[in-house]
């Protein structure tokens, strides 16, 4: 595994550091009046989710680890673990719910997520950017309202809460951008 300096720690690298695999939420470059310059990372542990704040100097050496990214297919959910299944080899893994966090009600069936593996052990998983939902409560559309950066409320038919523009209407299907939770476009 490559090794990397401690100022050259980026979020989203993960790094071997204590026996664990650790994923840079947040770096913060600090130059202090007085001693040498440090980066300050804030690391989330992938296998249980504890939190943790590094201090790494530039001299500081730390194991970068790849991850293996593979494409597969949402099946089920049973007892609070999502079962993903290997289009190549149709390989089951298990994942427990909570991996996806927030963005967990944008999960449908059948949809195509990347995991990623360290040495076959299943550890992360990421839904598509984008995802097409349905407008199931919202204003109605106001004929002549045209201001530019006027949103309204949206529930959505898995029960998230978006802001869309004032022409989108009850019914309608629209793109929302997982990263951000916000609406995107019509699809």
């Amino acid at each position: 595994m490559p090794k990397i300096n401690g100022n050259e720690i980026r979020p989203g690298n993960v790094l071997e550091h204590n026996d664990g695999l650790w994923v840079a939420v947040k770096v913060d470059h600090v130059k202090p009046g007085k001693g040498g310059a440090f980066a300050q990372v804030e690391m989330k542990n992938l296998r249980n989710g504890s939190k943790l704040n590094e201090r790494f100097r530039s001299a500081d050496k730390v194991e970068r680890v790849r991850l293996e990214q593979k494409d597969m297919q949402f099946l089920y959910e049973t007892d609070g673990n999502l079962v993903f299944m290997d289009t190549d080899t149709y390989d089951q893994v298990e994942l427990p719910a909570d991996i996806l966090g927030e963005r967990r009600p944008f999960l449908q069936d059948g949809m195509t997520i990347v995991v990623e593996f360290h040495d076959a052990e299943a550890l992360n998983a990421t839904l598509p950017q984008k995802v097409t939902c349905q407008v199931v409560e919202t204003e109605p559309v106001v004929k002549g309202q045209t201001a530019a950066n006027s949103f309204k409320p949206a529930i959505l038919d898995n029960g998230v809460k978006v802001m869309v523009p004032p022409f989108v209407g009850q019914e309608e299907m629209i793109i929302v951008n997982t990263e951000t939770m916000e609406y995107s476009e019509r699809a």
